[in-house]
């Protein structure tokens, strides 16, 4: 089984055009979006879901007003404003609490408890073109990328489950925690990027994580004809880091247009390169 991680070092760079394209390109795969914090590869491939679960990012405390006696060290302590006096006692902020455990540590009384709260949920869905995994992480929830590894968990089990070959991943945008939890242990990384110098350099920095953590990177520049000379230093670039460029393709008002109405099987010049760079990233994939 193989594991192909679409990802770039900032948001809007059309990742998720190439992975819903590859899903439509690919036999015998499975897709996973690792975008939990802002998931849309459902808009592009209309999942039927069928399975939801709830996730737990983290615990958050809770004041048991029966053991409270109003001493307010919990107040002084939690140096995230979490803990408030109203009218009625002592209360937690959920929001703000980021489940430190100090208020219910200097606790005298014992009244505070830490509990399990829903961050998020997870599904598992059938679409058009395979299965699919995703997730969507609640309002102001973290450890999205503990959600990230929920995801690529399930992507895989259900993958051995039903003998696919191929695991197709919307990974999510930027270098942080998400991006490091969707990339590792990784057969294969595709870096999209765009020809601006805000691209190419986030572009590095994506290639960057990738070699730190072992994982094999190709490159592919999306609208790379509304600047060739950005394009070309980008391809440069590539070159003195030893990683293939495996694709240039153009910008096409009929790529624009699909994803307004849903259909990702129009043909264009856009389409035609994506098809090229697939056939390139599946030889890639089985060598």
């Amino acid at each position: 089984m193989r594991e192909l991680v679409v990802v770039s070092g900032k948001g809007g760079t059309g990742k998720t055009t190439f992975v819903a394209s590859f899903a439509a390109l690919a036999d015998n795969k499975i897709m996973a979006d690792c975008d939990v914090d802002a998931a849309d590869l459902h808009l592009l491939l209309h999942p039927e879901v069928l399975r939801e679960e709830a996730f737990s990012g983290r615990k958050v405390a809770k004041i048991v007003p029966e053991r409270c006696t109003g001493c307010g060290l919990c107040a002084e302590a939690c140096r995230f404003q979490a803990v408030e006096e109203t009218s009625e006692g002592f209360r937690v902020d959920h929001v703000a609490c980021e489940g430190c455990g100090l208020c219910k540590f200097v606790c005298p009384e014992g009244a505070i408890e830490l509990e399990e709260t829903e961050a998020g949920r997870w599904f598992v869905s059938d679409t058009p073109y395979g299965p699919m995994v995703h997730a969507k992480l609640g309002v102001a929830q973290e450890n999205s990328g503990k959600l990230v590894t929920m995801v690529r968990q399930q992507a895989r089990l259900l993958a051995e489950e039903k003998g696919f070959d191929l695991i197709i991943t919307d990974g999510p945008p930027g270098i942080g925690c998400p991006m490091i939890s969707a990339i590792s242990g990784a057969d294969m990384a595709l870096v999209v990027t765009e020809p601006t110098l805000s691209g190419a350099y986030d572009m590095e920095r994506a290639l960057d994580v990738a070699g730190h953590f072992g994982v094999r990177a190709m490159v592919v520049i999306n609208k790379a004809d509304i600047n060739p000379q950005n394009a070309e230093s980008i391809q440069r670039t590539c070159s003195g880091k030893g990683i293939e460029v495996v694709g240039e393709v153009p910008f096409d008002p009929e790529v624009v247009e699909a994803l307004v109405g849903g259909d990702i099987a129009r043909k264009g010049p856009a389409s035609k390169e994506i098809e090229r760079i697939w056939e390139r990233v599946r030889e890639t994939l089985g060598s």
